[in-house]
């Protein structure tokens, strides 16, 4: 096969791929907007379901606990794994290769075995003490738990990649440790941890498994109450839930990749 040959199939593949990754998605966006209920047959434009959804009491408080949960965890994981990636950073000499093993693990390890690991542990704990009863602490507890590896991942990749001469240019220049933190290591990192954040905001609305092992009764997030809600079948207000979770991680997944232009434009700039 020639060299023009292979670049044609390739972009078809390429195609190809786009159509069965994002058709889905505008399928369900599209009878989001039926007049009818029915997700099999369009019947014209409406906005009837969105209406119901915001009518809704039930879908109102899971978008609460949807929106609380991944806001809280987020912050959280954020401040965690930026100190654990710099703390992988600065001790990564120092035989601690295990420790990126060890963070790295909960990220290949199925959500299923981590959500009832998570559920077995908070029930234990709770038997126990009478301390972690299932609802929105352990719901944001076990969020940060996953977040926390992929944010520390992140910012661990953005410091290797700076010049170790830099660090040295601060003791040099006798910065202590906060001057050193305050006006070098936090400005260099602020692309990399707001893209941190949003990544684990991501995660965490889209999450289905962990928040279903970790919740109580009166923590019903979104993807919960979707999976309920689809046992009597797909409607089109279900469908509109979706829509709305599907621009929400749109959203998220936009802001955070408009930070790693912006970073990699500054740095490609003082190269």
């Amino acid at each position: 096969m020639s060299g023009s040959g292979f670049n044609r199939g390739l972009q078809a593949f390429w195609y190809v791929m786009l159509f069965f990754l994002y058709a889905p998605l505008a399928v369900v966006a599209l009878y989001s907007f039926n007049s009818i209920n029915s997700s099999a047959v369009f019947a014209g434009v409406s906005l009837r379901w969105y209406a119901a959804l915001f009518s809704n009491e039930t879908i109102l408080h899971a978008f609460y606990n949807s929106l609380t949960l991944a806001i809280t965890s987020s912050i959280i994981a954020t401040v965690i794994g930026t100190l654990l990636g710099y703390g992988m950073y600065t001790y990564r000499h120092r035989r601690l290769g295990w420790l990126v093993w060890l963070v790295y693990l909960p990220i290949v390890m199925p959500d299923i075995v981590y959500g009832i690991s998570q559920m077995s542990f908070f029930t234990s704990i709770s038997n126990a003490t009478g301390l972690f009863n299932l609802g929105l602490g352990t719901m944001v507890i076990a969020h940060v738990s996953f977040q926390v590896p992929f944010v520390a991942l992140l910012i661990y990749s953005r410091l290797v990649g700076l010049d170790s001469m830099l660090f040295e240019a601060c003791h040099d220049l006798y910065a202590n440790g906060w001057q050193r933190a305050w006006y070098f290591i936090l400005p260099t990192l602020r692309p990399a941890i707001v893209s941190a954040f949003f990544l684990a905001f991501t995660l965490s609305i889209d999450d289905f498994v962990i928040s279903f092992f970790t919740s109580g009764p009166e923590s019903t997030t979104l993807p919960i109450f979707i999976w309920s809600a689809i046992k009597k079948g797909v409607t089109p207000e279900v469908n509109a839930i979706a829509t709305l979770m599907i621009g929400a991680v749109f959203g998220a997944a936009a802001i955070a990749l408009a930070f790693q232009y912006v970073r990699l434009a500054r740095s490609q700039a003082s190269d």
